[in-house]
């Protein structure tokens, strides 16, 4: 019975805990220890986690890395701490790939391709690149995510296109290795003339936005990746969403995948769609979108800021866009978002490592 008392608190106490007071409870014996780091107590902890209205917004700076508190989709004043990368890396050199359950999957730009998973919460980090990562990482060509597959194994996905070649990899937590998979076969968006968009994760499938600069004008698909069987398919984007030039940005919101339709036809236009029964449906307009020049670029401090939202285009532009009401209530429950040199992501105890009984 006693067993079964002290196993009730770890499932139903601790995991409602903070991550960072779950890591203090770590360190006061072998048993909590050992119960705090299985994969159960970390999905269920990361799931109740994700459930809140709270989440934490990464921004990296020139000179620093900054971490601010969102609360219902608002950016709180006075919140705003600096960290430090456990790595010794400028910030300036980091790229945020992706944002999952707490964790980050980073690379510094300043030596080839180097790779890392890191849990800015717990502040643990981990060196993933191997031999193969021999090249400089380019944000057109390189791309990749991250997901627990049915084995509760955390995997990282890196996409390589290359002089019209495209390579898939997948690294294992468990097993701390890289392994090849099947990519799209003779498929022409391995071009150096498309670009990929960083990865979103929603409902075991990977989702990315791949857009061709040049021919035919504003081309742009969407490829999935479904993290059970490992395999890619390419969809067609949806025609309904089609106003050229334009580009799309894949989002998460209550677990549902939305995407951001930013397009010129007489003028700049920002619609929010979502995905319901294999049919997109517009949920709102945005209102007042406009492009930014760049000393508005530079005076800005956050994505999120002042009820106004900071979204990027294919062209390389910064679009910003204002929250009405409408927009504000339905953005506040945003599972994820990468947006220029920043992410949302949730405090939660998944370590890159994998924890050995």
């Amino acid at each position: 019975m006693e067993k079964i008392g002290i196993e009730m608190v770890v499932e139903e106490i601790f995991s409602r805990l903070p991550a960072k007071a779950v890591d203090r409870f770590k360190i006061l014996s072998k048993y909590f220890r050992k119960e705090l780091s299985t994969h159960n107590f970390e999905l269920k902890h990361s799931r109740r986690v994700g459930n809140s209205l709270k989440k934490k917004l990464l921004s990296l700076k020139y000179e620093s890395i900054v971490v601010d508190d969102i609360v219902g989709g608002n950016l709180e004043l006075d919140t705003s701490k600096t960290i430090t990368f456990p790595y010794d890396i400028h910030p300036s050199y980091l790229r945020i790939i992706s944002s999952f359950n707490g964790m980050l999957l980073v690379c510094n730009e300043r030596i080839l391709c180097e790779l890392m998973l890191w849990n800015p919460t717990t502040g643990r980090y981990k060196l993933i690149s191997d031999d193969y990562f021999n090249h400089r990482f380019d944000r057109n060509s390189d791309t990749g995510g991250m997901y627990f597959d049915q084995f509760d194994d955390l995997k990282v996905l890196h996409i390589k296109c290359s002089r019209n070649v495209g390579t898939a990899r997948v690294y294992s937590r468990r097993l701390d290795s890289w392994r090849k998979i099947d990519f799209l076969k003779d498929s022409k968006l391995a071009s150096s003339c498309y670009s990929w968009s960083p990865a979103t994760y929603c409902g075991k499938t990977i989702y990315f936005m791949v857009s061709n600069y040049w021919f035919p004008p504003g081309e742009r698909n969407i490829v999935t990746f479904d993290v059970i069987s490992e395999s890619f398919s390419v969809l067609c984007f949806p025609e309904r969403m089609e106003v050229n030039p334009c580009q799309g940005h894949f989002l998460s919101i209550s677990n549902k995948l939305h995407v951001i339709v930013v397009g010129r036809a007489v003028e700049l236009k920002a619609d929010l769609y979502k995905l319901e029964h294999d049919d997109w449906v517009k949920v709102f307009s945005f209102d007042n979108p406009h492009i930014l020049d760049y000393q508005a670029r530079m005076q800005r401090t956050n994505i999120i800021q002042d009820k106004k939202w900071l979204i990027t285009s294919i062209w390389g532009d910064f679009v910003e866009v204002d929250l009405c009401n409408e927009a504000f209530n339905y953005l506040q429950h945003v599972d994820n978002y990468n947006g220029p040199k920043a992410a949302l992501f949730i405090e939660t105890t998944v370590s890159p490592f994998e924890y050995k009984l």
